[in-house]
């Protein structure tokens, strides 16, 4: 069983920073490809950025890249998205989610096998 807890959700400005982090309760979280998705209101979930198990390599949404930066420390259990220049659109309950298996030809469409409980994140225009 994998237990995910996100922090560092919050209000911010147009164009500020966020970052968001993610701690796994596991023992062998370097086995688990790592993601973060996200839900607006009203809209159905959206895939933002996945890091595989060593952090090597690494696949964002056209929405985010280039702004956001998905990373992971796997001697910390901890996997975080550095949010930078942050729009209104960009407002969601953000999930850090782990994958047992994953198919890197098709990241964006992995099945996550555990899920967080969220965390909002609020920009303001």
């Amino acid at each position: 069983q994998v237990q995910l807890v996100e922090s560092g959700g919050g209000l911010v400005q147009v164009g500020g920073s966020l970052r968001l982090s993610c701690a796994a309760s596991v023992r062998t979280f370097s086995s688990y490809v790592m993601g973060w998705v996200r839900q607006a209101p009203g809209k159905e979930r959206e895939f933002v950025a996945v890091i595989s198990w060593s952090g090597g390599r690494t696949h964002y949404a056209d929405s985010i890249q280039g702004r956001f930066t998905i990373s992971r420390d796997n001697a910390k259990n901890s996997m975080y998205l550095q949010m930078n220049s942050l729009k209104p659109e960009d407002t969601a309950v953000y999930y850090c989610a782990a994958a047992a298996r994953a198919n890197w030809s098709n990241v964006p469409a992995l099945n996550y096998d555990y899920w967080g409980q969220g965390t909002q994140v609020t920009v303001s225009s």
